[in-house]
């Protein structure tokens, strides 16, 4: 299989904004109103939220959601942010199958309590996208970013799809992309697209909480599958990670296939999600967290966890304040934020324990003038969840702080404060500086999905070349990408790029990563900007020198020092020498320019020219 290429800048413009259309009043057919109970009252979604009612045309929604794939399907860099919701009931037919397409910035949800209350006889997919030559060449799925499908079942129908088509439901996507609480039968599921150009890399992703059929991997280069069934597993690039996976493959061989499986996630808790009760009101489950698990949380019933009332909530625009924002949380109500980009000016600041703060359709909150733009107090039970986190032209002393530095500990290991589909930008749409994009100061926190990356490519207007990428390593500078400073912090699904320090450092003890996946950054114009003082280059994963007690499973550190292929980084891992700390099927991988001397701690073959494209793996680490 060749190597990827090199990820190109991409920015088409056009954009489509969809209102939310709900019925208010029933009506007889002369047209006067009808007596009855009062409705429960409908939230106020905002105009990029539409809630879709299985009694609409099949047409109707499939025109809707068409027209915004359209829109976003090449908006890589833009604003428009959408959130699609189904009603329970069921959708598409046999002849008439509705098949969706899922473009940049989209949320696909449905709203039933359990995902068998919303069922799709069709298609959820994602193709290559065509980046050259009219959309017709260089098909890659490397950028399929920032999209969202959870909580329904899908009956794959493929009616009317040519033949390759309708061999799968294809999924080719990459980081930022999750699938939650999903129930998929009727076909396969195919997490790379062989129709489009035939199969290329791509560089995701995340499964959490499904019921999954066959399932072909195929060209990705790492994802987890966490807390899940699923009927069969093929194929595997370098990092494939099961945690409490009901039916996951075997680990004996690795790296051949590079498979690394645990029995049970040894922390977890599902995202929260808005569903529809049985009198029509709004509501937002928060799942309990849970410790040992495996398999799905919704095969005996509802979800184990508290229900909230969407009145509960403060239902946030873009156009809200900051200072109202906070108002609400402090009074005590939690926060739904709505699709948009929030410029923040001045911190949210979430003071109270269990707070819930849910965004929705890939709610996005840009930094300005240096803010920190959220920031979560030292207690307990606090949940984050589908949020985005830019970084402004201000540098920022961090994009999302949990706790503070030698502050109480007022954690709760029952209770851990969560962050779920939290995602982070530093440059891409516009220029982004940060000192470190996530800062974990509390005990017991529970990082379940993020993907926290300083930006390869963008719309800053620099050009290509050596100069272009000079003018980005100096211009948009993100030093730390996620640093780890509490005790008994569990991370499932860690993904970090590009930092031009050390892109995860650990000093918290007792911390856990179940798969961790890295690039360095493309970017040091020379060897002398990429030295830890006489040590060549930054670790991709840094464990402090204090630290006693760490396990990592499921590892890769990759590079590509497009600027300056002559580049070393001595080392993709490193941690300190103690019985204590482990890590179990970790690599490094070079991906056509620069060299990793070692996998951790001087120990390993070089990933360099010489074998690109072939990891080098550890099984172990201490080998003993």
């Amino acid at each position: 299989m060749t190597m990827p290429p090199t990820r190109l800048r991409v920015r088409l413009g056009r954009t489509l904004a969809l209102g939310l259309a709900m019925a208010v009043a029933a009506t007889t057919t002369s047209g006067a109103a009808v007596a009855g109970p009062p409705r429960p009252a409908v939230p106020n979604l905002g105009p990029h939220v539409t809630v879709f009612d299985p009694s609409m045309p099949v047409s109707q929604i499939q025109a809707t959601l068409d027209a915004t794939h359209a829109a976003q399907v090449d908006d890589e860099m833009g604003t428009k942010r959408y959130a699609y919701l189904f009603k329970p009931g069921v959708y598409g037919t046999a002849e008439q199958p509705l098949q969706i397409k899922v473009g940049y910035y989209t949320e696909i949800s449905g709203l039933g309590a359990s995902p068998t209350d919303v069922v799709i006889n069709g298609k959820i997919e994602a193709y290559n996208r065509c980046l050259t030559e009219g959309g017709t060449a260089n098909c890659i799925a490397l950028v399929n970013f920032w999209r969202t499908v959870s909580n329904l079942s899908l009956r794959i129908n493929a009616a009317g799809q040519d033949g390759c088509r309708s061999t799968a439901n294809f999924w080719a996507v990459s980081q930022a992309v999750s699938m939650r609480r999903l129930d998929v039968s009727g076909g396969g599921l195919s997490l790379m697209d062989y129709c489009t150009a035939g199969p290329q890399y791509a560089s995701g992703g995340f499964i959490a909480d499904s019921r999954l059929p066959a399932t072909t991997n195929g060209s990705q280069q790492q994802w987890l599958t966490r807390n899940s069934e699923v009927a069969s597993w093929s194929n595997g690039v370098w990092n494939q990670v099961f945690a409490g996976v009901v039916g996951a493959p075997d680990d004996a061989g690795f790296p051949d296939p590079p498979y690394t499986t645990l029995d049970t996630t040894p922390v977890s808790r599902e995202k929260p999600y808005l569903f529809v009760d049985a009198k029509g009101r709004y509501q937002v489950r928060v799942p309990a967290a849970r410790r040992d698990t495996r398999g799905v949380t919704w095969a005996d019933g509802l979800t184990p966890g508290r229900t909230i009332p969407i009145g509960d909530f403060f239902v946030a625009r873009p156009s809200d304040p900051v200072h109202v924002i906070n108002r609400e949380l402090a009074r005590g109500r939690h926060l739904l934020l709505t699709p948009g980009v929030y410029d923040i000016a001045r911190s949210i600041q979430v003071r109270r324990p269990d707070t819930v703060v849910l965004g929705i359709g890939h709610a996005t909150l840009t930094a300005v003038d240096g803010a920190i733009p959220l920031d979560v107090a030292d207690v307990p039970g606090v949940v984050v969840a589908g949020v985005t986190i830019d970084a402004g032209a201000t540098e920022s002393p961090v994009l999302l702080r949990v706790g503070r530095k030698h502050g109480p500990d007022r954690s709760d290991p029952r209770n851990p404060t969560t962050l779920s589909d939290v995602y982070f930008r530093v440059g891409g749409p516009h220029i982004g500086r940060t000192h470190i994009a996530l800062e974990v100061n509390s005990d017991h926190v529970l990082v379940d999905h993020t993907w926290v990356w300083r930006g390869d490519h963008g719309v800053e207007g620099f050009t290509e070349g050596v100069n272009g990428d000079t003018d980005r390593w100096r211009t948009n500078t993100g030093r730390y990408g996620a640093v780890i400073n509490g005790d008994h912090v569990t991370a499932t699904g860690l993904f970090v790029e590009h930092f031009q320090r050390y892109n995860t450092v650990w000093n918290g003890e007792h911390g856990t990563t179940v798969l961790y996946q890295n690039e360095l950054p493309y970017d040091p114009p020379t060897q002398a900007d990429w030295m830890n003082g006489d040590v060549k280059g930054w670790a991709g994963y840094k464990v402090g020198d204090r630290v006693r007690h760490h396990t990592l499973h499921g590892g890769g550190v990759y590079v590509f020092n497009q600027n300056n292929p002559s580049i070393h980084t001595e080392n993709g891992f490193e941690v300190p020498v103690r019985p204590g700390v482990r890590l179990h099927h970790v690599m490094t991988v070079n991906l056509s320019a620069g060299t990793i001397d070692h996998v951790v701690n001087g120990v390993g073959e070089p990933a360099d020219s010489t074998r690109t494209g072939a990891p080098v793996y550890l099984a172990r680490y201490p080998a003993n």
